[in-house]
């Protein structure tokens, strides 16, 4: 292996897999290139300069979390066309009579909330249009309940499982369940987001002020007429209920998250195609597996090879033993240099390719720690930091760039360096909140 990949490269193993990684992380971060293209392009690199084989770099694929996001994916595909999501938004703003404050939480909650469950790309492309038609009646400034919703969706995707990529990752790789990380991450999500909404009501609050006629015409808003198709919202409620309640009982089943997200998957295709006929039925399951955001797939198919090369060829030990002699081996240290580390990189970079590198590297140095769970206090770390992180700047998260998109067609834009007036801001207060509590949960 070592005489190829010198022959092809002209180095040794180690420098030719960072390097191909390095190069390969710079150009995803550039954003110049689709990721999808460069990640498959690293992970063939890897394998035609001899680091990896074929047999070997599918060795490295993740299959589980794969699973897991194309059954999440297509659920929620089939789901928001039943318009389920929309009218909870409408009936939260109609259950606070319009009241500008009161809808500032209530997005901001059914926007968390939501998060948790789907991804948050999904979710503010669900709300936010939402957002713009009730703010319009109201003639009030959309621009404080988008950003809220940009922080509401980051810190409600932390809560669970499969509310972020990060976590999905992280539970994958370690065998976590959907009820470790519920029971876990949730207290910590709240008390952040409870700090917030005040932070955002005391600021934003008394300036957000409307006419009754404007109320009026939010309360004449039919949160029904969302509904766009009443038997797939009973299907879609059926098979999501289904799945979570699988995910708890996750390990007394003996299932795998993915098996029982892509069962969930299957299970509603069927409950969803069963009622067209002939061409129908097969164009409606291709229009749900175009939904799929393929794209994500194969960049984490991609970032798995290239990431498994770190591993294979030694890399990730030596980054992990660099870290045991910057903290003396001290698991409080160790916490939190993760925790801030991961907030701070997630902040500037995408927090996958991040989250990826980390997991192999972590698991590297379990045994000198004191073993898997000795080092759970470190892994929580690392999904609060990931997670959080991504509030930190406007690229921070995915959801992020899609809220600014949308505000900049709608002529609201939310400026790069404005925005980091509060992105910074209330990144710090959650990393802060987060060491707290990892403090008096773990350490104290």
């Amino acid at each position: 292996m070592q005489e190829l990949s010198g022959l092809i490269l002209g180095q040794d193993p180690k420098l030719a897999a960072i390097i191909i990684v390095a190069v390969c992380y710079f150009i995803i971060f550039t954003e110049k290139v689709n990721r999808a293209v460069i990640a498959l392009l690293g992970a063939a690199v890897m394998i035609l300069s001899g680091i990896l084989t074929q047999k070997t770099a599918l060795a490295g694929i993740d299959f589980n979390t794969l699973a897991l996001l194309v059954g999440m994916m297509t659920i929620v595909a089939i789901s928001e066309r039943s318009g389920m999501f929309q009218f909870v938004a409408v009936w939260g703003a109609k259950k606070v009579h319009a009241n500008p404050r009161g809808l500032l939480v209530v997005l901001a909650v059914v926007t968390a909330v939501f998060s948790a469950f789907l991804d948050n790309v999904t979710t503010v492309l669900l709300i936010a249009p939402v957002t713009f038609q009730i703010t319009r009646k109201l003639k009030i400034n959309p621009y404080p309940y988008l950003v809220l919703e940009i922080f509401a969706s980051n810190l409600g995707g932390t809560a669970t499982l499969i509310g972020d990529p990060p976590n999905i990752l992280i539970g994958s790789s370690l065998d976590l369940s959907f009820m470790d990380f519920l029971v876990t991450l949730t207290p910590v999500v709240v008390v952040t987001m409870l700090i917030l909404l005040l932070v955002f009501d005391f600021i934003w609050g008394r300036h957000l002020v409307t006419t009754a006629q404007s109320k009026n015409l939010v309360m004449k808003m039919n949160e029904f007429d969302c509904i766009t198709d009443k038997l797939l919202l009973f299907k879609s409620l059926g098979v999501l209920f289904l799945v979570i309640a699988c995910f708890i009982l996750a390990h007394p089943l003996g299932l795998d998250n993915g098996t029982i997200a892509l069962s969930g998957a299957a299970l509603l295709l069927l409950l969803y195609s069963s009622r067209f006929k002939g061409s129908e039925r097969e164009d409606k399951v291709q229009e749900i597996f175009n939904s799929v955001d393929w794209t994500t797939i194969f960049f984490f198919i991609g970032l798995f090879v290239m990431v498994y090369g770190l591993e294979v060829t030694g890399v990730l030990e030596i980054l992990g033993q660099y870290f045991l002699e910057l903290t003396d081996g001290s698991l409080e240290k160790m916490m939190f240099l993760i925790l801030w580390s991961s907030a701070i990189f997630s902040s500037v970079i995408d927090n996958i390719p991040f989250v990826a590198t980390m997991i192999p590297m972590l698991k590297s140095i379990e045994e000198s720690m004191g073993g898997r769970e000795a080092m759970m206090p470190v892994w929580w770390a690392l999904s609060l930091g990931a997670c959080f992180g991504g509030n930190g700047t406007l690229i921070g998260a995915s959801a992020n760039v899609v809220v600014a998109g949308m505000a900049m067609r709608e002529g609201h834009p939310i400026g790069f360096l404005k925005f980091l007036l509060w992105s910074v801001p209330v990144m710090l207060m959650s990393v802060i909140v987060a060491t707290v509590f990892l403090y008096f949960e773990f350490i104290y």
